[in-house]
């Protein structure tokens, strides 16, 4: 009499599913976060332009939507959606270093770091300290809007906190510091996104990943470092 078996999935099958999809999540979520750190970098840029034209920038981004949206209401679902790609992307690099340790519970020897660059070695530590200041930048000049230079908070004038915060010699290493991080990560970043994503099948298309990741992380490392640097030397000044 024959007998018959259900198909089960290989061993390991569902795990490897799993793991793709988790660095999926990472990929697109990180996508989404260059897209918005390229948005406010351009924002920032506009401290060159003078006073005014800052903080019309900075009112204008409230009023996006009106009156289909309320007052507001555009930068709140903004803020949300990143809140939620910034959660989604912690959560998965968590799980996926989790994973990583199970499967090599016992560290090598001598760990070798030939062949990787400083800012995939960075990525972790980077990260968190891209968190840490992330949390302080919002206190600086969005939800309690400290001023260091005086201790007041809740200005209504963007453009003159951010003089102030800059004309601190200390907030500005501050700021260049997490620049420096968040270069590193945004240039190993590019490049994991894209080759989850499949964008690296070749020896060319590797090579376009990498410089593409540099690019990235020249310009908003670059374009962030700017106003700071130039309100400490007094090229922008109130």
């Amino acid at each position: 009499m024959a007998t018959t078996t259900r198909p089960q999935l290989v061993k390991g099958s569902r795990a490897a599913r799993t793991t793709i999809a988790l660095k999926l999540l990472m990929a697109v979520s990180g996508l989404l976060f260059i897209g918005f750190v390229l948005g406010h970098m351009y924002g920032n840029l506009k401290a060159f332009a003078g006073e005014e034209a800052f903080n019309d920038y900075a009112h204008h981004l409230r009023e996006i939507g009106e009156p289909m949206l309320p007052h507001e209401g555009f930068l709140w679902i903004m803020r949300l959606g990143l809140i939620v790609a910034v959660i989604v992307h912690i959560a998965c690099a968590a799980i996926l270093a989790g994973r990583a340790a199970k499967a090599r519970p016992v560290k090598y020897v001598a760990k070798k770091n030939t062949g990787s660059s400083i800012s995939s070695r960075t990525m972790r530590w980077g990260g968190v300290a891209i968190l840490v200041f992330i949390v302080w930048h919002l206190l600086n000049f969005t939800i309690v809007k400290v001023n260091p230079s005086n201790g007041d908070t809740g200005g209504s004038n963007p453009f003159a906190l951010v003089v102030d915060t800059f004309d601190l010699w200390w907030m500005t290493l501050i700021y260049l510091l997490a620049m420096v991080a968040l270069g590193l990560h945004l240039h190993h970043g590019t490049f994991s996104s894209l080759q989850t994503l499949g964008f690296t099948n070749s020896a060319t298309s590797r090579a376009r990943a990498r410089a593409a990741g540099w690019v990235v992380a020249i310009v908003v490392a670059g374009g962030f470092s700017l106003v700071p640097l130039s309100v400490l030397v007094g090229i922008i000044e109130k």
